[in-house]
């Protein structure tokens, strides 16, 4: 009596794939090995497979080409701008001086 709702499931499983399969469009393009190995090496680290990478890569791209919000870089991280404690008072003003400061120590 286990095998026929096994084999129901089965059946309802395939048939769900299918029809996912049905909804997405299916393209084939070539891609360098390089680049295939850096996709591969990603997907890797992620956990995920190389698809989702690529799926996910063409629609930030597309999201990209098509404009999004048309906003300055500086708009889109304002809740970012001043949200730190350096405890350099006057850091904004002499950002220049404390950089090349750093820098001169290896730092």
């Amino acid at each position: 009596m286990r095998f026929p709702v096994l084999a129901a499931k089965l059946i309802v499983h395939y048939l769900g794939d299918a029809m996912a399969r049905q909804r997405d469009a299916q393209v084939t393009f070539r891609l360098n090995r390089d680049l295939v190995r850096r996709i591969d090496r990603l997907a890797r680290e992620a956990g995920r497979r190389r698809s989702e990478v690529l799926r996910e890569a063409a629609e930030a791209y597309v999201d990209l080409a098509e404009g999004g919000t048309g906003e300055r870089p500086a708009e889109r991280v304002r809740d970012l701008i001043g949200s730190l404690k350096t405890g350099v008072p006057d850091l904004a003003a002499r950002h220049s001086e404390y950089l090349q400061r750093t820098l001169r120590r290896g730092r």
